[in-house]
């Protein structure tokens, strides 16, 4: 089969988060498993290029990527070499994956996809919430879905989302959507390699114990002011935030644990962390928590399971059916109180963190590894083509 994706932006060891990551382990995934599949997409890094060759095939664990420049409208992601590279290219693939809304790439995509009858899908990645839409960009967002992005899923042959969270927010919209198919991301598989460098500020954050961790983008929408609040409220253990602050956010935050009176017991590492360093992190972990006010997925949930760590997630995550299912954690309303008990009884009970832990990661590796979604997502595939 080939498989075509069209993501804005495809740098899967930088900055960027749980998206990019996903997009990349599932078309490793299927790769491995003999499918031929590309990748279009542009060199937009933030305000800067990302340093690669454009235009040609780029191989990345066995998926062919090709970078296109995009140099005006950034921020819409517009690359016209990508058009004449879609115009005369697309019809030769079964499949078209989209991975993004409100962007161009997508736009352009869907159209070519439509006119030349070659069936498409679209991934959202948590980007089509009503209340996220009214809180940022309204107008903006609401013209572009009125004029563009309504046609693009309406006329997609599937609609794929990671969570049943995320499908509920879809059908908000009150569009006359085609199927919608609920495929989660996956894990790679980690090995522990002794004699592995590890940061400085890694190991420092790492000796500060019982460590409670969050660990991803540090934004407004992953509630860590609420996280905060609610750590506030138990009288142990550390927290660390750790993961990359495009949004300035971290600041803000060490002012809002000042005013809590928890600087003392609160650390920030506002930059990405990757492989042994991540993974470190994790495995000296007591409880990883996520507290957003919106999450489609929460990749960071499963790595953490994983990792044999008991996770606290609010209901608003859409891997909170995970956690429910597996018993790897608690998942809480969106009330500081049963946050911070959640996180303070996991501290105190030692035995009912390993047990619950232990409980994730056998869930997490039944379940969750790439091979496995990557064979789901096939089907999806198969059932798409004429």
């Amino acid at each position: 089969m080939r498989i075509l994706n069209v993501v804005p932006s495809y740098l899967p060891a930088t900055r960027y988060g749980g998206p990019i990551f996903a997009v990349h382990g599932l078309c490793r995934a299927l790769a491995a498993r003999g499918h031929h599949v590309e990748v279009f997409t542009t060199n937009v890094d933030g305000p800067n290029n990302s340093a690669v060759p454009l235009k040609i095939p780029v191989t990345l664990d066995g998926v062919h990527v090709r970078y296109f420049p995009s140099s005006v409208l950034r921020r819409l992601y517009w690359a016209p070499s990508l058009t004449h590279a879609l115009r005369a290219e697309l019809p030769g693939f079964t499949v078209v994956h989209l991975h993004s809304v409100f962007l161009w790439p997508t736009w352009a995509a869907a159209r070519r996809a439509r006119k030349v009858r070659t069936p498409y899908l679209i991934s959202p990645r948590g980007m089509l919430v009503k209340k996220l839409i009214q809180m940022k960009s309204r107008f903006a967002k609401a013209a572009w879905i009125k004029l563009i992005e309504k046609e693009n899923m309406e006329s997609a042959s599937a609609i794929h989302v990671t969570s049943a969270m995320e499908a509920e927010e879809l059908q908000r919209f009150g569009w006359r959507l085609p199927r919608i198919t609920i495929i989660p991301n996956g894990i790679d598989e980690f090995v522990v390699a002794s004699g592995q460098k590890v940061s400085m500020d890694v190991k420092e954050i790492a000796t500060e114990q019982p460590l409670v961790l969050f660990l991803g983008r540090i934004s407004w929408k992953k509630g860590l002011d609420r996280l905060l609040n609610a750590f506030a409220l138990t009288n142990l253990g550390k927290l660390a935030i750790v993961g990359p602050d495009d949004e300035n956010l971290a600041p803000r935050l060490a002012q809002l644990a000042c005013d809590l009176r928890i600087t003392d017991r609160v650390r920030f590492l506002p930059r990405t962390v990757l492989g042994h360093d991540k993974s470190f992190l994790y495995r000296h972990a007591k409880v990883f928590v996520l507290a957003s006010y919106s999450e489609n997925f929460g990749n960071s949930v499963l790595e953490a399971m994983q990792h044999g760590i008991p996770v606290v997630v609010t209901s608003e995550v859409g891997a909170s059916d995970i956690v429910r299912q597996s018993g790897g954690g608690f998942v809480v309303t969106r009330d500081l109180e049963p946050l911070g008990a959640a996180i303070r009884r996991l501290i105190e009970d030692a035995s009912l963190g390993r047990v619950m832990g232990e409980a994730g990661q056998r869930h997490a590796n039944a379940h969750y590894r790439w091979a496995t979604v990557a064979g789901q997502m096939e089907k999806l595939y198969e059932s798409l083509s004429p």
